[in-house]
């Protein structure tokens, strides 16, 4: 093991622990990201085998589990072959197919992180976690607080250090046992290096207690380095810095040594036997390694390979774009959830064509609501909005529920209001038990923005300037989004009379993570904002007059029309329908009728995975469970979010439409034909990695292990002053997903597909180094599919090669799915929740 640098350096340890810290933002800010992005630098199995041998997580299944797969005929044996025979060779097949099957490893548990800080009770029998933590928690939980307190934390304009010590020189009492540490506090000298020399001693350990301290509580000063650095993830924002955190508990752990030990305790390092180790050192990776890889990557091909036979076949098949009339086009979000709704639209109404584009519309803004005194961002999290979009006139006041007043944390208007809706709340949440419906406080994605509300979307002055922010767009800012989101998805002819700009969001009560339910592009936020803010944009006719000149002709006829997709209640939700023409408003309601449909086909094929509804049930029976469970006190499971997410197609709808990938893709629409050098690709792939990549993978670790990159089950869930969660009110933060937002989910990397030559992906995905490394480093995997052909192509060591899929389908005979006219769903796959590797399918050739 390489030994640490003797001299501590504070400002490079404290940049090395914020490397390594959890990066999830607050509750309200909840966005997907890779849990383990400080690894991303590695190659994806040396990174999160590392990450294992380092912090102690699980990074995959373990061999029993591999097996239990292969037994279950879940990992084919011909798929097995293939991994081995890739890596090892075809010498070396059955010698590893042996060992994947039968051989017998030993797994030895035995993280870096930690060792030094288990000293305190090996040598002095004192916990001094269970000492230290509750109050450290306490004290940063009510300063960091934004709104469960009644009364803002004392003096915490000053900063965190500098209102203790304001505290402790005008209160009566401390938050400290002894003398000695309160002295400490305000002390003229006080330091990181300080304290550290008084409870480890020997300097070439400093960093490793760091280490060990901040990791024995990651989430929270994960959050307290992400607020540091993003101090905008805070409504009443607050000064707070992750060194400041560091001093008090250190200062914590001073004063309970002292309280319990006195002077029978010493640094934890002197005459310490064993050389300080650098934690972060290579390490040696053993046959077992080699082995759960193998495992792994046959995992993943078993699924992959039964995709791309599904992919290829439709291509044999020739199916090309018809030139029809179509009856409305509508364009959702990339996100996966959106996949089946697509399907089924275009299986009620084969004449419409659906499309997908990154769900914030390309309008980075930021959102004021009616009368609020904050901002809410609604652009991916990369973004730095530049322009304000404000709600100006509203149709009605929001409701509010009464028994959730502030008035009732007062001490006299309290005990009148528990004596008086007391009853009245214990009577409502029994009758919510069995007869749920919407109430003011639940997480209501239509409420987000009023629906007939009047928004500030077009720029008058430039001047116009409020806190550094440009309110509205002008016209030649209009002309570039447009241009760019309908270049970017292929819609540049054959207009449709009606353009559904499809926004979603989520409705769940009593569900603290309700925001990485709603959409990723928007920062955690419902869409609707910038649904209807593109599509004002497209429909205003000086930006049309532009665009004409430019070559970009939309028909007069052609109206835009904003709407937004409940995806946990199945409903959809449309605004501005005062716009359309006659018309196109008696198009609108017939519209809205096949609409209607699809949402009931979409409820049933999701209610597969719900052990609570019965699917025999008639489609009307079904979409009112599936609205109870968007608005149940009592349903952990609103909906399963992004679970089982697994692939990424880019490209033509056309030549995937009818392919049931059972809600498991996300669906960016691209037209190679008007981009033969690949210039837009570029545009088009470009966001797609951090933000498909990001829900991806935290999926996947948060299933691989719950309890340490993952939140745990959520029922003993406590939300910690609305930024986070914890299982206690003593309890560490809990980064990253749910148990029940994952337990369903097959942990896959992303498979990303993409319509082009391999020569043109090559050289967009070369373009740009950050977006290269996902597919080089394989924390992706990368596909291109010959449009000409439908030959695919599979990314490997800085080269396509040509792959052909191990799964034979000799006639669409064999992967066709059968949707009765009725809608009712007669596939013995398509109802079978338990296989979970179906991707072949295709609904019949009315499509």
């Amino acid at each position: 093991m390489k030994t640490v640098n003797l001299q501590f350096n504070e400002e490079k340890t404290i940049e090395h622990l914020v490397h390594h810290l959890p990066s999830q933002l607050t509750l309200k800010d909840f966005v997907h990201h890779n849990s383990l992005h400080n690894f991303q630098d590695k190659e994806f199995f040396e990174g999160i085998f590392s990450a294992s041998k380092i912090f102690g997580i699980q990074v995959t299944f373990n061999l029993n589990e591999y097996r239990k797969l292969h037994r279950q005929g879940r990992i084919r044996t011909d798929i097995i072959n293939q991994v081995i025979t890739n890596k090892k060779g075809v010498s070396h097949l059955e010698a590893f197919k042996q060992k994947m099957l039968e051989h017998p490893y030993k797994h030895t548990y035995n993280p870096r992180i930690g060792k030094l800080r288990a000293n305190w009770k090996k040598q002095y029998k004192i916990d001094l976690e269970n000492l230290v933590q509750p109050l450290l928690f306490r004290i940063i939980g009510s300063y960091l607080d934004q709104g469960i307190a009644i009364w803002h934390f004392p003096f915490e304009e000053k900063g965190l250090i500098n209102a203790l010590k304001i505290l402790e020189q005008k209160s009566l009492t401390s938050f400290f046992k002894t003398k000695k540490a309160k002295r400490l506090l305000l002390s003229d000298d006080l330091s990181i290096e300080k304290l550290l020399k008084i409870l480890v001693g020997n300097e070439s350990y400093y960093e490793n207690y760091l280490f060990d301290q901040q990791f024995s509580h990651k989430g929270w000063s994960g959050l307290v380095s992400a607020i540091e650095g993003t101090p905008e993830t805070l409504f009443y924002r607050k000064k707070v810095h992750l060194k400041d955190f560091i001093l008090l508990e250190l200062l914590l752990e001073y004063d309970a040594l002292e309280k319990t030990l006195g002077n029978h305790w010493e640094p934890l390092a002197t005459d310490y036997p064993i050389e300080a180790e650098d934690y972060f050192a290579p390490i040696e990776f053993g046959e077992m390694e080699e082995v759960l890889q193998l495992w792994q990557e046959a995992f993943e091909w078993d699924y992959y390979d039964e995709v791309l036979a599904g992919v290829a076949k439709l291509a044999e098949s020739k199916r090309h774009i018809q030139n029809v009339e179509t009856s409305f086009q509508a364009i959702f979000c990339v996100d996966d959830r959106e996949c089946s709704l697509r399907r089924h639209l275009e299986y009620i109404d084969p004449m419409c064509e659906t499309l997908g584009a990154p769900g914030f519309y390309g309008a980075a803004i930021y959102f004021q609501p009616y009368k609020a005194q904050f901002y809410e961002k609604n652009c991916p999290v990369a973004l730095t909005p530049k322009h304000l979009i404000k709600e100006i006139e509203i149709s009605k006041k929001r409701d509010h529920e009464v028994i959730h007043s502030k008035n009732s944390h007062t001490f006299f208007k309290g005990f009148l209001y528990s004596m008086s809706l007391g009853l009245w709340a214990g009577f409502r949440l029994f009758r919510d038990l069995f007869n749920p419906k919407m109430q003011p406080d639940i997480a209501d994605a239509f409420s987000h923005m009023d629906v007939k509300g009047k928004l500030l979307i077009e720029n008058q002055d430039p001047n116009h300037i409020e806190n550094g922010l440009q309110v509205g767009y002008t016209i030649e800012e209009m002309v570039d989004i447009v241009s760019s989101l309908l270049k970017g998805i292929g819609l540049v002819d054959k207009y449709a009379p009606i353009v559904y700009v499809v926004a979603h969001g989520s409705s769940s009560a009593n569900n603290p993570h309700h925001g990485a339910h709603d959409c990723g592009a928007c920062s955690g936020r419902p869409g609707a904002i910038n649904a209807r803010v593109f599509a004002y944009m497209a429909n205003h006719l000086k930006v049309r007059a532009i665009l004409a000149k430019k070559g970009l002709i939309i028909p007069e006829h052609t109206q835009f029309l904003p709407a937004m997709h409940d995806t946990s209640s199945d409903e959809v939700g449309y605004y501005d329908q005062e716009i359309l023409s006659s018309e196109n408003a008696r198009h609108h309601q017939l519209h809205i009728d096949t609409f209607e449909n699809a949402l009931g086909l979409n409820a049933k094929e999701r209610a597969r995975r719900f052990a609570s509804i019965d699917i025999s049930k008639d489609i009307k029976h079904i979409r009112n469970e599936i609205k109870k469970r968007s608005v149940s006190y009592f349903e952990p499971r609103p909906e399963l979010g992004h679970g089982t997410n697994a692939l990424c197609h880019v490209g033509s709808r056309e030549k995937i439409k009818g392919l049931f990938l059972d809600r498991r893709a996300f669906l960016q629409s691209y037209d190679y034909r008007s981009d033969p050098n690949g210039d837009v690709l570029l545009q088009v792939l470009s966001p797609l990695p951090n933000v498909c990549g990001g829900i991806n993978l935290e999926y996947y670790f948060s299933r691989m292990d719950n309890e340490k990159m993952g939140a745990g089950t959520k029922l003993p869930h406590n939300v910690m002053g609305l930024i986070g969660v914890a299982n206690s009110s003593d309890g560490d933060l809990r980064p990253g997903l749910p148990l029940q937002m994952i337990e369903n989910h097959d942990p896959v990397r992303l498979l990303m597909m993409v319509e082009h030559t391999p020569e043109i992906v090559l050289k967009t995905i070369k373009s740009s180094q950050a977006m290269y490394d996902w597919f080089d480093k394989k924390w992706l995997h990368l596909v291109a599919i010959s449009p000409e052909d439908g030959k695919l192509y599979y990314f490997c060591d800085g080269k396509f090669e040509r792959y052909n899929p191990l799964l034979k389908i000799t006639t669409t005979s064999d992967i066709l799915g059968v949707i009765e006219t009725a809608g009712e769903m007669k596939s013995n796959h398509i109802l079978d929740a338990t296989k979970e590797n179906i991707s072949v399918q295709i609904y019949s050739d009315k499509i």
